[in-house]
């Protein structure tokens, strides 16, 4: 799919410039998170009739993520979980978790911000990297605990998740799939709701 950037968007492009990309990542981030629209002829005319406008918005937005950033870089959250005694979680915790966490702080934070390889699945202390805008980022601290007593003790220093001998949870590797499955398919349905209604203000513009 052709979409016409409405910011600039790491390892793809700047804001105006028409890009292809596959059709999922367009409908299930881009065009929900509204750093595309669709380039097709009403949606380019659109554009450049109110380009200034929208690089004034980015401006902007990027303005106040500086703000943000701010007072979000370098702070520490803490998340209590369940984990066996190797420290493994029973579970695991997710850039939905983490984003649910940093809002809870008064910085607005969405799970696509958060910049996180593969789910946190032990104990301990975890920076994490927060994109809040395509120029400004903060690093974060995330305290994965069993107990707020534990929070406190790795928070000075102390490393209680044990040493990986090579063997694995197996009741935590089934949890945390488990979990991974139900936070995919939340995902799913919220993703194509957005692009649902996406696609009809599109629709509806075109007629």
């Amino acid at each position: 799919m052709d979409v016409i950037l409405l910011e600039r968007v790491a390892k793809l492009g700047n804001l105006g410039d028409v890009v292809h990309v596959k059709d999922g990542y367009a409908r299930n981030y881009l065009l929900p998170s509204g750093k595309a629209l669709r380039a097709n002829k009403v949606n380019k005319e659109k554009f450049e009739t109110d380009r200034a406008a929208i690089e004034a918005a980015n401006a902007e937005k990027a303005k106040s993520a500086g703000s943000d950033a701010g007072q979000l870089d370098g702070e520490s959250f803490v998340l209590i979980r369940q984990a066996g005694e190797s420290g493994q979680l029973y579970g695991s915790v997710s850039p939905r978790d983490i984003a649910e966490v940093a809002t809870a702080s008064g910085i607005a934070v969405t799970r696509n911000q958060v910049e996180l390889d593969t789910p946190i699945k032990i104990i301990g202390l975890h920076e994490v990297r927060v994109a809040l805008h395509a120029e400004v980022d903060a690093t974060i601290t995330i305290n994965v605990a069993r107990s707020q007593d534990e929070a406190e003790a790795q928070a000075r220093g102390e490393n209680l998740a044990e040493e990986d001998d090579g063997e694995y949870d197996a009741l935590a590797a089934a949890e945390a799939l488990l979990n991974e499955q139900e936070d995919d398919e939340a995902e799913e349905t919220e993703e194509a709701d957005a692009a649902d209604e996406e696609e009809a203000a599109e629709n509806k513009d075109e007629t």
